[in-house]
């Protein structure tokens, strides 16, 4: 074999393997399979708030990645689930029971970071919520009371509450313990409930960290009380579950790698670079992101499986 005809070879080999390519052009590759980035909000507050609070996020990303971004805000968590799984969405910032459910469906996303919060833990807590002037200031006080969940698919306001009580012999038949249960279609619409005295509890989420007078550092609590919908001296917190894995940004697996990283790279940035943006999609005061794996979210892979399983028997 002549030299020149070796040397060509060699170079498409490398080619091929994405080596010797500048890393420009590398990350650029993925333009040719990708025409737009299109991003799930969850349900949880109106549609209006929501993508007025993703707005700077939005332009940010688009600047960043240099294609059209598209948000997409669903009715409710399945909603998001079944996009990603349907590859009609590239990406969404899920709770961990929602992308554990969105895994076990299509195995077909992967989480690539998760929050921070101000101690730079990666947690949060499920808690239950009255009105103050009810006198339930205590779950043995729920007794013979109506409680609303969130959504099925929410972390906090269904799988780690529901499980919990179950797990101290709490009956969640309606009658049994509670008058009734039922799901407010979100975290916002729940506490939103409770104060219209529609159901004597919700549950919901909260960074358990920072003033409990402001709804601590970032959770649903928070966010209500920033947009003058709440304040905490009208409630009670009655219950609060153990640490709960903060929910990831996470992507559809099948994406360019590229892009991926470029992505994850954006967010990484963002509470550095714009940190109103990252304050106004994270609902409080967070500290940036860490990247995050599957092994953070296995404890609640298995318990939405194990919900699965106790489902059909």
């Amino acid at each position: 074999m002549r030299r020149s005809t070796f040397t060509r070879l060699a170079l498409a080999a490398l080619v091929g393997l994405g080596l010797g390519v500048p890393a420009k052009s590398q990350a650029q590759d993925w333009k040719s399979q990708v025409k737009e980035f299109r991003i799930g909000i969850l349900g949880g507050e109106n549609t209006q708030d929501r993508l007025k609070r993703y707005d700077g996020f939005q332009k940010l990303l688009e600047a960043n990645l240099g294609v059209p971004v598209k948000l997409f805000p669903a009715a409710d968590y399945a909603g998001v689930m079944q996009g990603i799984a349907a590859g009609q969405l590239d990406a969404a910032e899920f709770g961990a029971s929602g992308f554990a459910g969105a895994y076990l469906d299509c195995k077909c996303i992967e989480p690539i970071v998760v929050p921070q919060e101000k101690d730079g833990s990666t947690y949060y807590y499920s808690v239950m919520v009255t009105r103050k002037d009810s006198g339930i200031d205590s779950l043995e006080k729920m007794k013979g009371h109506s409680l609303a969940w969130a959504d099925p698919n929410s972390t906090s306001g269904y799988l780690i509450p529901s499980a919990t009580l179950r797990s101290k012999g709490v009956d969640l038949t309606d009658g049994k313990y509670f008058s009734r249960t039922g799901f407010a279609g979100g975290h916002e619409q729940g506490v939103v409930a409770v104060l219209n005295k529609q159901y004597d509890a919700c549950v919901t989420w909260t960074s358990g960290q920072g003033d409990k007078s402001e709804g601590y550092s970032r959770g649903n609590l928070r966010s209500m009380v920033d947009r003058g919908m709440l304040k905490m001296s009208d409630v009670n917190i009655i219950w609060q579950s153990g640490k709960i894995p903060n929910g990831p940004w996470a992507v559809r697996t099948a994406l360019p790698a590229s892009l991926k990283k470029q992505f994850a790279d954006f967010l990484m940035d963002l509470p550095k670079s714009h940190r109103d943006v990252y304050d106004a999609i994270e609902q409080g005061a967070g500290v940036g992101y860490a990247p995050a794996t599957m092994d953070l979210y296995k404890d609640i892979i298995d318990l939405r499986e194990a919900e699965k399983r106790g489902s059909r028997s």
